[in-house]
């Protein structure tokens, strides 16, 4: 029924057809048939399409009722309420229901007219009359009230539904935001964990490419850098693919993200890469939140990278990590000679827009350019707690 309303409206509209017949079959009234007929067809198949088109039924019905009240529905001829009357009563709580508050007023009032001229009009002044006026205002209200109720469900399922819409493609948009963020983050881990990994086999490829013949033991020693190096950047791309393939986690094998605890294993390996370091900290850098000391680690690790890149041979650096009472500062300068044009490529290329996003995530600023005296110079100032 709530499938398809209008076979349970015409069984509602059945039903009183069958209860008006038998009381005009029943009863001795002096109206012709064909009107006592006309005026149940005008008041009881609009029930039949009420939900369908409730204004237009409701008024078909009040209309059914007002001929009524001028053709019969007295005392006199013996028929004042005929069970198509409870169409109206109908009716009206359609119009609560289906059309509105406002509509269903006017229709009440309609009904009350109408009411007052069937009692003035067609009753006279008895105990009779006063029953019939109760038992229609308690009808009536009575249809107020269930439309009311009804009326209020389906405007609060509507809200209900609109705002599961609206959840649903906020979570939608929340989700292919969290997706992109979750793409950045993997793409600035890849790529700090590879290019620093390539940059120091670069370097030591060369090295043992220039040193194999002359210096056998050199040569010898940047090859097992290069290894080591390889094996140690294998291992962080294998953690970030098996987050990626693994949605329930599991057989992925977790290895302890770095921080910046670990900085002064990562300035060795640059040593070890030709690169002299030099690392100054103050403070606790252990006690550092996870994803700060990350975004520490990684924000030296990438300034480093760019510093076996372009600084050029002879170049030394210094990384200096502060850890104050509200706020990390990390600066990492060297002496390096890079040229103008590698300059430019730093400055646009993807190992300072990752230092930046970085920065930006955890709630700091980072500045990048030349020295005043030669070389380059990364700062970052990171706050413990993101504004």
């Amino acid at each position: 029924m709530r499938a398809h309303p209008v076979f349970g409206d015409s069984l509602m509209a059945g039903l009183l057809l069958v209860f008006d017949l038998g009381t005009l079959a029943s009863a001795d009234v002096g109206v012709p048939g064909s009107t006592l007929l006309f005026v149940g067809v005008m008041m009881i198949v609009p029930v039949m399409f009420r939900r369908k088109y409730p204004l237009g039924s409701s008024y078909v019905i009040l209309f059914g009722g007002a001929i009524q009240l001028f053709t019969h529905g007295g005392l006199i001829d013996g028929l004042p309420i005929r069970p198509a009357d409870f169409a109206m009563a109908i009716a009206l709580y359609t119009m609560v229901a289906y059309v509105g508050r406002r509509q269903g007023l006017l229709y009440a009032v309609w009904l009350a007219v109408g009411t007052f001229v069937w009692a003035v009009w067609r009753m006279s002044a008895t105990a009779e009359t006063a029953l019939f006026l109760f038992m229609i205002a308690v009808v009536f209200g009575f249809s107020w009230a269930m439309g009311e109720f009804v009326g209020a469900r389906r405007a609060y399922h509507s809200e209900l539904e609109q705002r599961l819409k609206l959840l649903e493609t906020e979570r939608d948009q929340q989700a292919r935001i969290a997706v992109g963020e979750e793409r950045s983050r993997i793409a600035r881990e890849l790529h700090d964990v590879v290019a620093h990994a390539v940059s120091v086999m670069v370097v030591q490829a060369d090295g043992a490419g220039y040193a194999i013949k002359t210096n056998p033991d050199l040569a010898e020693a940047a090859v097992r850098t290069i290894a080591d190096t390889g094996r140690q950047a294998l291992t962080e791309m294998r953690r970030l693919l098996g987050v990626l393939r693994s949605e329930d986690q599991s057989g992925t094998q977790w290895a302890p993200q770095p921080d910046a605890g670990d900085l002064r294993e990562l300035t060795e390996n640059c040593r070890a890469a030709g690169l002299p370091v030099r690392l100054e900290t103050t403070g606790d850098l252990h006690s550092l939140p996870a994803g700060l000391g990350l975004g520490v680690y990684r924000i030296v690790q990438e300034a480093l990278t760019n510093t076996l890149k372009h600084a050029g041979s002879g170049a030394s650096a210094i990384v200096r990590v502060t850890h104050a009472d509200d706020h990390v500062e990390v600066e990492v300068a060297d002496d390096g000679f890079g040229t103008p044009h590698d300059l430019v490529a730093v400055s646009g290329g993807n190992g300072l827009i990752g230092m930046r996003e970085r920065a930006g995530v955890l709630g700091g600023t980072l500045e990048a350019g030349p020295n005043p005296g030669g070389g380059w110079r990364v700062r970052a100032v990171l706050p413990l707690v993101p504004s």
